[in-house]
């Protein structure tokens, strides 16, 4: 299974927070008290943004963190980068620093590099302003609205599509 880090989790929550309080400058405890998520996590994360770009601090008694961009300018990718390091699913892939034992007799060598890219691209594709829309209503779910049919929206890199759930 491919799982991102409970704190990227948190920062992809903690980010979208920020994002919504856009352009004004917020603090760990007030990010803390909105999410949900504990004060030394969240200071932990916005620490971590700051030398990767994502965010700048202000010091002083009006000081605090904003984001450095608009949400809609900020990655997915950017941000598990940020806490998780490079997007690699396995050790053979560019930007990895840990070896493969095995990697000069491997028949897949270069290949999980394709497989690696387009999960990078997809990642790339989705902003934080995307992570902020609500989420899409489930199959037999009332939405206020009576109850929705069993077609539901699926984000594609750069657009959008339609899937049957059955």
């Amino acid at each position: 299974m491919i799982k991102l880090s409970k704190l990227t989790d948190y920062a992809v929550v903690v980010l979208t927070e920020m994002a919504r309080q856009t352009p004004v400058v917020v603090t760990v405890p007030q990010l803390a008290e909105r999410t949900g998520v504990p004060s030394p996590t969240v200071a932990k994360i916005l620490k971590t943004m700051v030398p990767a770009g994502l965010m700048t601090s202000q010091r002083g008694a009006a000081g605090g963190y904003r984001l450095s961009r608009a949400a809609e300018e900020i990655s997915i990718a950017e941000i598990i980068t940020a806490l998780d390091g490079p997007i690699a699913l396995t050790a053979c892939v560019h930007g990895v620093e840990t070896v493969c034992g095995v990697e000069s007799l491997c028949p897949m060598r270069g290949n999980w590099e394709m497989v690696n890219q387009a999960v990078r691209n997809a990642l790339e594709a989705v902003s934080l302003a995307d992570m902020m829309a609500p989420a899409w209503p489930l199959h037999g779910v009332d939405s206020g609205h009576g109850v929705v049919d069993k077609t539901t929206q699926v984000l594609e890199p750069g657009r959008a599509g339609s899937m049957r759930l059955g």
